[in-house]
């Protein structure tokens, strides 16, 4: 196919990049644009783009050799160094579009002196071989039970409000960056998100709904969940707690000041508030701290289909869902007499009229709460499991812990701020 040299920015993302020989690299996610003085036409300066590896690097347009339909083909050797956005760039999609400016084209009196948004930057190859932004997509806001408004696409000089210090100001849309995190896991949405400069990544933090934040915000580093919650008003961030699995929204409570962390416990539901205290009477490097008091707990009298039921759960994690625990009644945690666990891979075994309080593990031992973390690895590598039983003293199962949840204790504190390179 033949290149071309205008395209507009959103156009670009996700479209697969090529290096010299033809292999793929990775794909755009972003175009960096420097905005000059006035209403001179923007540089672009690069591409942000998503490696295979979930790393994002950034490739100066220099080493643009073609935009095509369905790709970007470069020279030379770019730098995989991950990508920083220095003083001065701008994130075409993540920062502009959803922007409120306003329009001073003669053409489009119907446009004067109102506010519209930036649907999308077209960009354009110049007979210097500098790409610019030349134009602007622009709509009216959408009233309530409206029609959508048609697009203008308006000349850059014709343009008010694309500055720096305007780009900096707060209530901008972000709909174009919710569409690009749509369908994409919560782990690599918050490695995203940890890329967009602060005012963006607070926006897009009040714009998710609760449960795609809770998960997104227990895929963040400590700093950044503290951060991203406390610029929440005080009943969201209670909102989005209750959202989170409880010994999640146990370690990021403990991050904050006692007196912060009880306001919001005070806000949340009981329900889901009363695990959360009980898991930070413990320390979080406990097998009290670590363990989710939501693991699959049977009663005997529970048959294999319906234990099989509970653990296709699509909310489990493969580590918690690899094992049941039967119990006394009642069976929410803190239970009744912990009598054994039941693996999956037995109950995949057995006759699905079978009751678990014939098929139950009882030669297995259980953590104790107050386990510290060499005592619960030990355990994972003497029984080669993936979940473990919490039981007090007097025999209630109070959790289990999950090896996901200790291998983030036994990482670095910024494990997650560190990509993987497949080096």
């Amino acid at each position: 196919m033949a290149a071309v040299s205008k395209v507009f920015a959103a156009r670009l993302a996700g479209l697969v990049v090529l290096g010299p020989d033809g292999e793929s690299i990775g794909r755009v996610r972003d175009v960096v644009i420097g905005i000059r003085f006035g209403r001179q036409r923007p540089r672009v300066l690069g591409l942000v783009v998503e490696l295979v590896t979930r790393r994002r690097i950034f490739v100066p347009m220099l080493r643009v050799t073609a935009v095509e339909p369905g790709s970007v083909t470069l020279t030379g050797s770019v730098s995989l160094r991950k990508f920083a956005q220095k003083p001065g760039e701008v994130l075409a999609l993540a920062q502009v579009v959803d922007t409120r400016v306003r329009v001073d084209d003669p053409e489009l009196e119907e446009l004067a002196g109102i506010d519209v948004l930036v649907v999308d930057l077209g960009i354009e190859l110049t007979r210097t071989r500098d790409w610019v932004v030349s134009r602007v997509a622009v709509r009216r806001p959408r009233a309530r039970l409206a029609r959508r408004a048609p697009v203008h696409v308006v000349e850059w000089q014709h343009v008010e409000g694309l500055t720096q210090a305007q780009l900096e100001q707060p209530g901008q849309g972000v709909s174009q960056l919710l569409a690009q995190f749509d369908g994409m896991r919560a782990a690599d949405v918050a490695n995203a998100m940890r890329d967009l400069p602060d005012k963006r990544r607070h926006e897009v933090a009040v714009a998710l709904d609760d449960e795609r934040l809770a998960d997104i915000l227990q895929e963040l580093p400590a700093d950044d969940q503290t951060d991203l919650l406390t610029h929440l008003e005080v009943e969201r961030a209670a909102d989005v707690l209750e959202a989170m699995d409880p010994d999640d929204a146990a370690d990021l409570l403990g991050e904050l000041p006692e007196t912060e962390a009880e306001s919001l416990l005070q806000l949340m539901d009981p329900e889901d508030s009363e695990p959360v205290r009980r898991l930070l009477e413990h320390s979080p490097d406990t097998a009290g701290g670590l363990m989710t008091p939501e693991p699959v707990i049977l009663g005997p009298a529970t048959t294999v289909a319906e234990a099989l039921a509970m653990a296709r759960n699509p909310d489990l994690t493969p580590s918690v869902a690899s094992m049941a625990f039967v119990v006394r009644a009642p069976i929410s945690t803190p239970t009744g007499r912990y009598l054994g666990c039941v693996h999956l891979q037995r109950l995949l075994r057995e006759p699905p009229a079978s009751l678990v309080g014939g098929l139950l593990d009882t030669d297995l031992g259980s953590l104790d709460p107050e386990d510290p973390l060499a005592t619960i690895t030990r355990y994972f590598a003497r029984y080669n499991l993936v979940v473990a039983p919490v039981v007090d003293t007097e025999g209630h199962l109070l959790g289990a812990v999950a090896v996901d949840d200790v291998l983030d204790h036994l990482l670095p504190e910024d494990w997650r701020e560190e990509e993987l390179t497949g080096e």
